[in-house]
């Protein structure tokens, strides 16, 4: 006979399921079988050995074949994670870190994920499938979101400038003129600089800031110095 192990992993047989027509003139008294319980350790072809007592306490034996499957898939349970993003906007993940407590009655044999690595395209939540199998191959699914976020910074570099006065005495400069090269690994949203108007009174050295935000919210600011010079020479009017 054939036998399948219940989710604890347990399965039982009577001397009756592998009695296959036994019997004796005067009657029989008594079946057993023995080994009648069979755990995970015993999948497979399992020999078993049925007594038949008569009434009058005559008794042979035979021994019939027990094979014992797992059928159970096992229970798979996934719990939510949040990855952030490194500094070359990439972040992996293991099967493993959303697995949230998987069993299985003979054992799991393996776990997989459907995706493991992520970059900037995957900021937010992304759905992964957990696949786990047991020792026996059977296998079940569960489903956790993978949150990705990027909380590093740009890189901001800046560069020194100098501007020229206009006849009007006045000068100015954009955001993009003291970039000296900034940078982020999912990509720079905005620039922004400090101080963009200069006149006379600021001739010489004038030390503004450089404001660079990448396109998930994350700033970081550098300073710049801009030397600011007149060289326009005045009307002489006689």
């Amino acid at each position: 006979i054939t036998v399948q192990l219940n989710a604890s992993g347990n399965a039982f047989i009577t001397a009756a399921q592998i009695d296959n027509g036994s019997n004796d003139a005067c009657g029989i008294a008594s079946l057993n079988v023995s080994p009648s319980s069979f755990n995970c350790t015993n999948v497979g072809a399992n020999t078993v050995t049925l007594t038949v007592t008569d009434v009058n306490g005559n008794i042979s034996t035979c021994d019939a074949t027990v094979t014992v499957e797992d059928t159970i898939d096992p229970n798979a349970v996934c719990q939510n994670i949040t990855v952030q993003l490194d500094a070359s906007g990439n972040a992996s993940i293991t099967a493993s870190e959303i697995d949230g407590g998987s069993t299985d009655a003979c054992g799991i044999a393996s776990l997989s994920a459907s995706q493991t690595a992520f970059d900037c395209s995957h900021i937010g939540a992304n759905v992964v499938t957990l696949t786990v199998t047991d020792v026996n191959g059977n296998s079940s699914t569960c489903n956790a979101a993978v949150t990705v976020e990027d909380t590093v910074s740009p890189a901001a570099v800046c560069q020194d400038v100098t501007i020229y006065l206009d006849a009007s005495g006045n000068a100015s400069i954009n955001a993009n003129d003291v970039d000296g090269g900034s940078s982020d690994a999912c990509g720079i949203a905005s620039l922004s600089v400090s101080q963009t108007d200069f006149e006379c009174s600021e001739v010489g050295a004038n030390t503004v800031t450089l404001t660079v935000t990448d396109v998930n919210g994350n700033s970081s600011t550098c300073s710049a110095t801009v030397t600011v010079e007149d060289t326009i020479s005045p009307t002489a009017i006689c």
